[in-house]
């Protein structure tokens, strides 16, 4: 039989002693554990990072893999936390809006309240959930463990506001949802309908406007010209925008959740003019 995978996502950072205190506890519990690491290093209390990068990658794991998210900005209060099943998939995490970009494309077969201090850490306090509560349960978990175990089902959780797209005629609003770590700018539009103006532009190809920049559409990063910003489809299958071998976060002065503008361009002859953001600007 193949072994248990649990991942782990969390804003512990790789230079104390958390991280390997979640492992530690999975292997106590697990020593038959498959232990990978999705990311440590989201920003401290960043639960719309932690949410994004979670959603991005959650599906290429195998199914059974249980997902143990720990940023907890409501430690020790008296936030909930959830274990929740879906076809494929397990999900532990505090109730603070983490799970919003993975439980809204997901059908949830269970979503249990964990409250059975028979699967914690004995002795646990109130500052450290992810090793006291949320490690120890996903273990108990790969054991073959119901969710149900852990205490009641509730019927709703936690959700972040969702930046959401919009189309109007021969307009696409969207916005920046995520920055890699290259400096793309990764955006809620689908690359479908980018795809769609493209043909009902005719004659113009689309521009995409973000704060004082514009960028031009293509096809590959390498298409892109030295130092200019473009826009292409990414690989999570909506719009990102790029500087070749640069940052288009740096270039465009962006963030998350700036709005995005694409539109025809007025002639079909390659990239459109840029513009620089003014001097002084953050």
């Amino acid at each position: 039989m193949r072994r248990p995978v649990i991942a782990l996502l969390t804003d512990y950072g790789t230079e104390d002693f958390f991280v390997a205190s979640l492992k530690g506890v999975i292997l106590s519990l697990q020593p038959e554990a498959e232990i990978v690491d999705i990311a440590h290093t989201v920003p401290s209390f960043d639960l719309r990072r932690a949410s994004y990068l979670l959603a991005a990658c959650y599906k290429t794991f195998p199914a059974g893999t249980i997902f143990v998210v720990v940023v907890d900005p409501g430690v020790g209060t008296g936030r909930r936390i959830l274990v929740a099943k879906t076809r494929k998939y397990f999900f532990v995490a505090p109730d603070n809006g983490v799970l919003t970009g993975v439980l809204k494309g997901e059908k949830l077969e269970a979503l249990i309240r964990a409250e059975n201090e028979r699967y914690f850490l004995a002795g646990h306090g109130r500052t450290f959930d992810g090793r006291d509560k949320m490690a120890p349960l996903a273990a108990w978990l790969s054991h073959g463990c119901s969710p149900k175990e852990f205490g009641p089902r509730i019927a709703s959780w936690k959700k972040m506001p969702a930046f959401r797209p919009r189309f109007f005629g021969d307009r696409i609003t969207g916005h920046i949802v995520h920055i890699d770590k290259f400096g793309n700018c990764l955006t809620d539009v689908p690359t479908g309908r980018v795809r769609e103006l493209e043909e009902k532009c005719g004659a113009g190809i689309p521009v995409l406007t973000v704060g004082g920049a514009s960028a031009a559409f293509r096809e590959t990063y390498a298409e892109g010209q030295a130092g200019e910003l473009i826009f292409l489809p990414g690989s999570q299958g909506t719009i990102e925008i790029a500087v070749k071998q640069d940052s288009a976060a740096a270039e465009a002065g962006a963030a998350v959740g700036d709005s995005v503008l694409i539109r025809p361009a007025r002639r079909r002859n390659g990239a459109s003019r840029q513009l620089r953001r003014p001097a002084g600007k953050p």
